[in-house]
């Protein structure tokens, strides 16, 4: 592992256990293992966390529409009006809620994380919990299915004397995530799914990309960026050594999860929020909910 200058984050980089591969590999097998005891327990604090603020209802925040929630507005051909919503919100919103509490204890655990100081913590959980979340769904195979919406043209709206969209104001007990988001960002999601359970990604290769997404140089503001850098190369060599290994006869597979990894990397952030928690959590604040489980603020 890269030594870092001018860091807090040194640890013991010279310790062959403290590299990606061991400390990626560790946190999800101690996570696999307390789901395990979990299930003969009482709920987890985090889950009770979560649940709280899932029940939190949208009058607890009257801001308005993120510009990314507006961004979708007519076209010529109409296809950016075309929506979709989840068939079963609140099965669907629990089992991503499940994977939101698996991935963040998954972060908590890997020492190389937890070695960086605070502010590069909460900048690459900000940046890496949606990639995270849906690649966790991929491994957990969690499905979903969603009904079609139509959004209407703007020159519905003229014509029938509806609101514009931008200053409707949501019916009491409604909240903005009942008109859902647009078909093609949840096409793009089901398109990864499907990549990985095509290419049958195996519980190590799903480590390795965990780590490939969790350090990010790309996010802006890091201070311990080349140490992070480091990281995330090293993650990429693991896996590619991995699965050189294990898959010698597939000479396509790495580029095939380089593939996925570059899907994932375009679906956006406000879209899992608005697709997978939106309708239960309301306005309330998708980073308020990660604060709270992840560091109990």
């Amino acid at each position: 592992m890269a030594a870092l200058e001018g860091c807090r984050c040194r640890g013991a980089s010279g310790r062959s256990n403290n590299s990606i591969l061991y400390s990626i590999l560790k946190s999800d097998s101690l996570t696999s293992a307390e789901e395990q005891q979990q299930h003969q327990q009482h709920q987890h604090p985090q889950q009770q966390t979560l649940q709280h603020l899932l029940h939190k209802t949208s009058s607890s925040s009257a801001a308005a529409a993120s510009p990314q929630e507006l961004r979708q507005q007519a076209c010529s051909c109409g296809s950016t009006r075309r929506r979709g919503v989840l068939r079963s919100p609140q099965v669907t919103c629990k089992a991503a809620s499940a994977v939101l509490v698996k991935t963040l204890r998954f972060v908590k655990n890997v020492p190389c994380f937890r070695e960086l100081p605070e502010d590069d913590q909460l900048t690459l959980i900000r940046s890496c919990w949606a990639p995270l979340l849906v690649l966790g769904l991929a491994q957990d195979r969690v499905d979903f299915d969603t009904t079609e919406t139509v959004e209407p043209s703007m020159l519905q709206r003229i014509l029938t004397g509806l609101p514009d969209r931008q200053s409707e104001v949501p019916a009491a007990g409604q909240s903005r995530g009942a008109a859902g988001v647009s078909v093609v960002d949840i096409d793009a999601i089901r398109a990864f799914l499907k990549k990985c359970w095509s290419v049958d990604i195996s519980t190590k290769e799903y480590a390795y990309l965990k780590g490939a997404v969790l350090f990010n140089p790309d996010v802006e503001g890091l201070r311990c960026l080349h140490y992070i850098q480091s990281l995330r190369r090293e993650a990429h060599q693991a896996l590619n050594e991995h699965v050189r290994l294990i898959h010698r006869e597939d000479t396509t597979r790495f580029a095939k999860l380089l593939i996925a990894l570059s899907m994932l990397r375009a679906i956006s952030p406000p879209v899992v929020a608005q697709l997978f928690f939106r309708p239960v959590i309301g306005t309330v604040s998708i980073e308020e909910v990660l604060m709270e489980m992840f560091y109990g603020k």
